[in-house]
């Protein structure tokens, strides 16, 4: 027998991130924070957050547009207090949220943010966040990506 005729098992933590995906791609808003909590509650820390981090930044993209957001923000806000890299991915969702919405938003916030946020808002329409983040974006990245968003907006 050799190697490639040997059956592979899949990791336990994979199976289970697979498995957490899936429960919370089908799970409803009322149990959605419990789902999170179960979900955070896994012995392996970095796989469940991974799939929790994976099902807001889902939700979040198709809430953060309209009203339903706020509320779903603060029982998510719960459910991760305990988890400072999941709050701050559900803060950098409303700042992002207020930037887009051109709500009220602080400029040292969007340049406190990860890149991953600053990233995401030079890609966005906002010509305040795009004029910060082109002169004092983190990365050379993320400032030509907002030079380019300034300079296509110029060009209208």
């Amino acid at each position: 027998m050799n190697h490639h005729d040997a059956i592979r098992e899949e990791p336990a933590e994979h199976l289970r991130f697979a498995a957490y995906v899936h429960e919370l791609q089908q799970v409803t808003d009322a149990e959605e924070a419990g789902l999170i909590s179960a979900v955070l509650a896994d012995p392996d820390r970095t796989m469940a957050q991974s799939a929790v981090l994976r099902h807001l930044d889902r939700r979040a993209t198709d809430l953060h547009l309209g009203p339903a957001y706020e509320r779903w923000a603060e029982s998510m806000a719960q459910a991760t207090l305990r988890h400072p890299f999941l709050a701050r991915r559900l803060q950098e969702w409303t700042l992002f949220r207020a930037i887009t919405l051109r709500q009220s938003w602080r400029p040292d916030a969007l340049l406190a943010s990860s890149d991953w946020l600053q990233r995401k808002a030079a890609a966005a329409s906002n010509a305040d966040a795009l004029e910060i983040l082109a002169e004092r974006g983190r990365t050379k990245r993320i400032r030509h990506t907002a030079r380019a968003g300034l300079k296509h907006r110029r060009s209208r």
